[in-house]
């Protein structure tokens, strides 16, 4: 009896002073530097392209150790600029056909999962709000530790179905009517953000 005791007392405290070795800790917050960060955008129609950027606003980036455990960033929609620099298409963009800027001034990401990839990449899954309308996308992103501390997040082809948004002007799923005018339904997005504690 005396024994059993023993082994119950030495069970006990093995268990409590294990739920004390490992302590959950809480990620670490690195904040976007958003003159260092970079988005870009492609958009294809059946007759060529357009690109350009836009301006991110802010944003963060956690991570437990160098692991990524999520983030959020929010997009200047005011700022989109064409590489050509076409006003009359920039202003298009900002138009209600498109992003209606006017009402939706700002777009964001918010990061919802990520799983592990191969080498420095990393899938993450989150929900992208455009015009006021959210939709989960998933993409790989790789993840590099700078000499002076910071992170580079950098995510090259991000694959977003405007028609999802409601934005569906000249698509063709939406009027298959619309012949060489037809812009296609996916545009690209290119993120580099660049973060530090």
């Amino acid at each position: 009896m005396k024994l059993k005791l023993t082994s119950v007392v030495l069970l006990l405290l093995v268990i409590t002073s294990s739920a004390f070795i490992a302590p959950v800790l809480k990620p670490v917050t690195y904040k976007v530097d958003v003159e260092k960060s970079t988005l870009t955008w492609v958009g294809k129609k059946l007759t060529g392209s357009h690109n350009g950027t836009i301006d991110l606003q802010s944003g963060s980036l956690q991570f437990n150790g160098k692991k990524l455990a999520g983030g959020d960033f929010a997009i200047n929609m005011t700022s989109i600029k064409d590489a050509d620099k076409s006003a009359r298409l920039e202003g298009h963009l900002k138009a209600d056909d498109f992003f209606g800027t006017d009402k939706f001034a700002t777009s964001t990401f918010a990061i919802k999962k990520v799983a592990a990839g191969s080498g420095n990449t990393v899938n993450v899954t989150g929900d992208l709000t455009i015009k006021g309308v959210t939709n989960s996308i998933t993409f790989p992103a790789a993840i590099a530790w700078n000499a002076d501390g910071s992170v580079t997040a950098t995510a090259d082809k991000v694959l977003v179905d405007r028609t999802k948004y409601g934005i569906k002007y000249r698509s063709k799923g939406m009027f298959p009517d619309v012949g060489d005018k037809m812009i296609y339904d996916d545009f690209e997005l290119a993120i580099k953000l660049v973060a530090k504690k």
